[in-house]
């Protein structure tokens, strides 16, 4: 049996198809030894056009002179220092005096005989440190018997997080800081108290933060409302990895982020846990939601957008990412899209060292038109363009043209952002954590550690020591008026204290 033979032509579109195929893959090869070997950082350098943008019809903003001193025969520049890399010691901290005194014979003077006067003393100060403090902290209470053998009366125990537990407040909270701030896993702080004689289970330490986490379950609720209420958010959502105790090994489940709050860098950061990506998840919690959102392209939140449900604002650092990903077909017009973005992001940089009334005309003004620019352009350039169909450039541009609807809505809304960066940065603690403690045992677990980390991360966020935080709130919170919850929220709590 014979085959027809192949044309010219067939032969031809198979060639090019080919190519085409072997031009993505290395393309994907270069991509993947970026992610192993290369830096990560997105970032676009335009060695084509060094100009920068003319941002006419704005007042320079202060740029600080480096600062020189006159050195014999040349200048140099001085050198910065913020003050950040000196040593400082807060006023209480306790001092130990340590003599080191001349022998009795030395204190003599060799020609004279006579002894040697003291004029002074020369003080060394070294900051030191002894292996972690642990005491037994009793509360005695004197029982009263009523006459006539009536009862007996004895003063209340002060307020505490946690009924018939072995862990005062203190200890609660240092284990909880240690673990969700500092990344350390309970097993290695169940070491580290062995060496100083204190035997604790790792399994005793999750019981108390289990319990611990339940117990502070309301604070938690009252920040996501307070996050919900601002009109503000953002979005995102990071794999984390839960045992599965009858297969002996783990399952992804996801831990979603959720930072909120009309500020430059808004201080409040809910985790919430979920044992899977489903849509639903993030439905369900922004289903009374209805102003602006920040986010990547996951379906979930372009879900809501499509039924205009809220106002949706794209990451444009994402787009940003898809382009600089692309680094085959046309290099040109991809490094011209990058540096349309960049402009972007620095008039955003003016934007945000104004007025609300002055950021909004800057956008309107200035980065309105270079996104219509964009828009323009990359539409033109996808539908009468030859582009390989599988390769990262056209997926850039598709990616940009799936939101070219939301792309400025940004725009129209002072405290909304550019990116989504704010909930980017929200994530990092978690994922250097679960490289630490790996895996959440369970549900209950997993719900647990969203409480501790909502706390204590927001905790950082607002530059408030989360240990001190913690163990005040964990003695005054059974105690604390409900209707009052978000009084003992981080930076209310921190305000009172001031």
């Amino acid at each position: 049996m014979t085959t027809a033979p192949i044309s010219l032509e067939q032969y031809t579109q198979e060639v090019t198809a080919l190519q085409g195929e072997i031009k993505y893959l290395k393309e994907q090869l270069e991509w993947f030894k970026k992610q192993l070997f290369g830096q990560k950082a997105d970032k676009f350098i335009d060695t084509q056009n060094s100009q920068q943008l003319n941002f006419e019809g704005f007042e320079k903003l202060p740029i600080q002179e480096e600062e020189k001193k006159v050195i014999p025969a040349h200048e140099r520049v001085k050198g910065k220092r913020s003050g950040k890399d000196k040593i400082a010691f807060p006023d209480d901290l306790p001092i130990e005096r340590q003599v080191l005194d001349l022998p009795e014979e030395a204190k003599v003077c060799p020609e004279t005989g006579k002894p040697l006067v003291k004029i002074g003393e020369e003080v060394t100060s070294k900051l030191a440190h002894k292996p972690g403090s642990y005491f037994i902290k009793q509360i005695v209470r004197p029982k009263y018997g009523l006459p006539n053998g009536e009862g007996v009366l004895t003063a209340d125990l002060p307020g505490s997080l946690l009924d018939r537990c072995q862990a005062d407040d203190s200890l609660l909270a240092d284990i909880a800081v240690k673990k969700f701030g500092d990344h350390l896993p309970l097993y290695r702080q169940s070491e580290i108290m062995s060496r100083e004689g204190i035997m604790i289970s790792r399994q005793i330490l999750c019981q108390w933060l289990l319990r611990a986490g339940v117990a502070l379950k309301p604070l938690y609720d009252e920040m996501l409302a307070q996050i919900l209420k601002s009109g503000n958010i953002f979005y995102d959502e990071t794999p984390i990895d839960m045992l599965d105790p009858g297969k002996g090994k783990t399952h992804q489940a996801y831990m979603w982020v959720i930072v909120g709050g009309k500020a430059a860098d808004p201080g409040y950061r809910v985790y919430d846990f979920c044992t899977n990506r489903c849509h639903y998840n993030a439905a369900e919690l922004l289903k009374d939601y209805h102003e602006v959102l920040h986010s990547d392209k996951y379906g979930a939140y372009e879900a809501l957008a499509n039924k205009k449900q809220l106002i949706w604002c794209p990451c444009w650092a994402h787009i940003r990412r898809k382009f600089i990903e692309a680094e085959s077909g046309d290099l040109p017009f991809r490094d011209w899209v990058l540096r349309k973005i960049r402009y972007l992001y620095m008039l955003e940089r003016v934007a945000w060292a104004r007025s609300e009334e002055e950021r909004l005309r800057i956008r309107q003004e200035k980065e309105v038109p270079i996104i219509d620019s964009l828009i323009a352009a990359i539409k033109d350039r996808l539908v009468n363009g030859k582009i390989l169909p599988k390769s990262k450039f056209r997926e850039a541009l598709g990616y940009f043209c799936g939101l070219i609807p939301y792309l400025k809505n940004y725009t129209q809304h002072a405290w909304a952002r550019i990116d989504n960066n704010v909930a980017e940065r929200a994530v990092r603690p978690l994922a250097i954590g679960r490289k630490n403690w790996l895996f959440v045992g369970n549900e209950a677990g997993g719900e647990a550690a969203a409480v501790f980390l909502t706390l204590i991360q927001s905790c950082r966020a607002l530059k408030i020591n989360p240990r001190d935080y913690l163990e005040d709130v964990m003695r005054r919170l059974r105690d604390h008026n409900f209707s009052k919850l978000h009084e003992l929220l981080p930076d209310e709590w921190h305000k009172a204290r001031q």
